[in-house]
């Protein structure tokens, strides 16, 4: 019998304190039935994102964990960076893997959400598939006006968090615990004088597209060119680019070659696309997809992965090595 296996997928909002973001992948590792298999760290973004798999109670076990030390070694008043964020540990999804169902993990979102209220005190949300309604499905929905307008947002009843008190905690801000399907950060590189061009670009391609006004002032909602994307504009002063950051909610909806192609068509006039990076890891089938899109007479797996990470310029910052970022590979490792 094959074992249950969850993956897990908490954010961070801390990316430039190797201490803190090493303390907190640590208590997650020290439980007993999971495995640790990717940080993704990025001091931009101010942010990291750690990927791990175990049985659905181990995983449950470590997220609580990995909260548990967010809380106590993040100070929300003090952080600053590029990313959207609510809280210390901002969200926290299951994903199933292996013999787990999404039911499986709408029950594991529930019940850490209400032991991370009960046992920590802290403000908690339910997104995806385990919200509890469909006005909380969407985490853009939730985190609308961020950890600054976290405070008012409490008072609103129409906000009551789905558990623990409805109160503004300055040092954490609230927690959003949720379950999905497979999501792919798919981050495109933009050579642009400013983060106007990667603004444009982005609410083009995003499902939820953008508002135009009316010459009677009439607020008229422009869809997107894709279904099941989320994209914003970034600014990355310290690489001096700017980025069109994706969550790619269903990758077989919407592939990330298909995106990175409408990138490079809409850019011209903008700035120049120099390459992209996936954040976190990816499921196979999105890269060679890829790879029979750019290759389509080549049948080997290596050599599709080969050309779809050339023709993606997912090298162009640092080294995107299969064996380490796809999911598939990590858990026959296991």
């Amino acid at each position: 019998m094959r074992r249950r296996v969850v993956e897990c997928v908490p954010n961070f909002s801390e990316g430039r304190d190797k201490k803190t973001i090493e303390a907190i992948a640590g208590e997650i590792q020290r439980v007993e039935g999971v495995r640790l298999l990717d940080i993704d760290v990025s001091s931009a973004y101010n942010r990291s994102v750690i990927t791990f798999i175990g049985s659905p109670d181990a995983a449950r076990e470590a997220a609580f964990s990995g909260i548990a030390t967010a809380a106590e070694l993040i100070d929300m008043s003090q952080h600053r960076g590029e990313h959207p964020r609510l809280g210390a540990c901002d969200v926290c999804p299951f994903v199933p893997i292996q013999d787990v169902t999404m039911a499986d993990c709408v029950n594991l979102a529930h019940e850490l959400g209400r032991e991370v209220a009960e046992r920590l005190g802290l403000s908690v949300y339910l997104y995806g598939e385990a919200a509890s309604s469909p006005e909380r499905k969407s985490l853009a929905s939730i985190r609308a006006g961020e950890y600054e307008e976290l405070k008012e947002k409490l008072r609103d009843p129409a906000w009551k968090p789905d558990f623990g008190p409805a109160l503004f905690n300055k040092k954490t801000g609230a927690v959003m615990v949720g379950a999905r399907e497979p999501l792919i950060a798919f981050n495109i590189n933009l050579r642009a004088e400013s983060k106007k061009a990667a603004d444009i670009i982005a609410r083009r391609i995003r499902e939820s597209g953008w508002t135009l006004t009316s010459s009677e002032g009439k607020k008229i909602r422009v869809p997107g060119i894709f279904r099941e994307v989320k994209a914003l504009g970034v600014s990355l002063e310290e690489q001096g680019l700017h980025q069109i950051s994706t969550n790619l909610t269903n990758y077989k909806v919407t592939p990330p070659h298909e995106v990175f192609e409408m990138v490079n068509r809409l850019s011209p006039g903008l700035g120049q696309v120099e390459g992209s990076e996936i954040v976190g890891l990816v499921p196979k089938e999105a890269i060679l997809a890829a790879g029979r899109f750019y290759a389509p007479t080549e049948e080997s797996e290596e050599k599709l992965m080969g050309a779809a990470i050339d023709k993606l310029g997912l090298n162009s910052w640092k080294e995107f090595n299969p064996r380490e970022k796809i999911i598939e590979y990590l858990i026959e490792e296991d």
